[in-house]
């Protein structure tokens, strides 16, 4: 019988195999977890959905962040360009102070300036508005047509400047012939009636942007208005609807106000308000960019000084009132669009229906101003003025307003302060 022999294993084969096959074990329990998760769809999904979490987050924070960010770009943007506009305001405030300023030293030093009118070097006057007509050298019967409608003479015109602040005059200039028989009948004219505010120009039909710019610079010279006024003088206007008017207005900068328009531009030689300038506006068959009808229309202060103080450089073209809607082009300027001051007259033939201003008028809400569009002005003026003040006027007014009445605001001068218009053009009277 046979003897077994048995032997001893030693502690470290053991512990070497034990972990030779716990290692060979997690190998393959790994590479069967990889194989079986690779291809079980909702392990992946839940996997997909894990790892986008953290991004969906992001993303929503992001615009959250980015919105708060360009609101704060926005403000600041906003703030920069109002304080730009206060800036741009108070410099050319600063230059008509200066130029003001400029033209009193040279009256004090005896240079007789050709904007500087006020009588014997005074300070300017302090009034609401300034009303310009302008007229020419032919134009006698048209100045007495209004000056026995619409426009007071002798003390009724000073007390309108002084009680009301509204200022009236003729504009006109010169004669090509220094002191010819035109000038000569002009300035007996105004002997007369001491309405005309003479400028340093030279008459003439093709020069009348010329006029516009300087007539602004002479009235703002002579007078502190908040508004200045043109006025042709074959226009029928209420003075006192005039004043309600731009009463509304008189706080606001950069006020230009009239009835707008938008004509077409005439390329074609040898027509009416051709624009040797036409290429300037685009395509044939384009249309000026909107602007005030040159018949009437009323800038605010700010506006008559940028006009004084860059008068040099600013460009005229054919059409005067083209001209002053252009040298407002790229500048903070409110455009109002009054139709209230483009009112059609009355018609002598009774089978037609009222316009415009009759109608408004029998309404009590009289209109600004009244012209025929097919004349440019009331048609036969000089015989019709008459019929369109009795039709379409609110009354001879302004002398029968009662101290009662001007009860509206004042402004103050260290000269003569004075009350100001109504606070509607009931104060001018009512219509007839």
């Amino acid at each position: 019988m046979k003897q077994r022999t048995t032997r001893k294993i030693s502690v470290k084969w053991i512990l070497f195999i034990c972990t030779f096959f716990f290692a060979l074990g997690s190998l393959f329990s790994h590479r069967l977890w990889n194989t079986t998760t690779s291809d079980d769809p909702f392990i992946l999904k839940h996997r997909r959905e894990q790892e986008t979490a953290p991004d969906d987050c992001d993303n929503k924070k992001k615009p959250a962040v980015e919105n708060d960010v360009m609101g704060e770009v926005l403000k600041t943007h906003e703030a920069i360009e109002s304080l730009d506009k206060t800036v741009a305001m108070l410099q050319m405030k600063l230059a008509a102070s200066r130029r003001n300023q400029e033209m009193k030293n040279k009256d004090a030093t005896g240079a007789v300036s050709t904007l500087a009118l006020a009588h014997n070097g005074s300070r300017r006057t302090k009034v609401f508005m300034v009303i310009g007509i302008n007229t020419a050298f032919s134009s006698r019967k048209r100045r007495d047509s209004i000056r026995e409608t619409w426009m007071p003479q002798g003390h009724k015109l000073v007390k309108l400047e002084r009680e009301k602040g509204i200022v009236i005059r003729f504009t006109i200039g010169h004669s090509a012939t220094s002191n010819s028989i035109l000038d000569r009948a002009i300035d007996s004219e105004d002997a007369e009636h001491k309405d005309f505010l003479r400028l340093e120009h030279v008459e003439g039909y093709h020069e009348l942007s010329s006029k516009t710019k300087t007539y602004f610079s002479t009235a703002v010279t002579k007078w502190d208005a908040e508004f200045y006024v043109k006025v042709d003088d074959y226009v029928h206007v209420n003075l006192g609807k005039l004043a309600a008017t731009l009463r509304h207005h008189r706080f606001k900068p950069g006020v230009y106000i009239g009835c707008m328009k938008s004509g077409p531009v005439l390329s074609k030689k040898y027509v009416k308000y051709h624009e040797p300038e036409y290429w300037k506006f685009g395509e044939a068959g384009n249309k000026y960019f909107r602007h005030a009808t040159g018949q009437i229309y009323a800038i605010s202060k700010d506006l008559a000084d940028y006009i004084a103080i860059n008068q040099p450089i600013l460009h005229k073209y054919a059409n005067e009132d083209v001209s002053l809607g252009s040298w407002f082009i790229g500048l903070e300027v409110e455009h109002i669009n009054d139709r209230g001051m483009c009112c059609r007259t009355p018609s002598t033939q009774a089978i037609l229906k009222r316009t415009d201003c009759e109608r408004k008028a029998q309404e009590g809400n009289t209109c600004v101003a009244s012209f025929d569009w097919s004349c440019s002005g009331i048609c036969k003026s000089v015989e019709r003025m008459q019929l369109v003040h009795q039709k379409c006027g609110e009354g001879d007014a302004v002398d029968r307003s009662q101290a009662s009445d001007l009860e509206s605001d004042k402004i103050d001068s260290e000269e003569a302060p004075f009350n100001m218009v109504a606070k509607d053009s009931a104060s001018f009277g009512s219509v007839p």
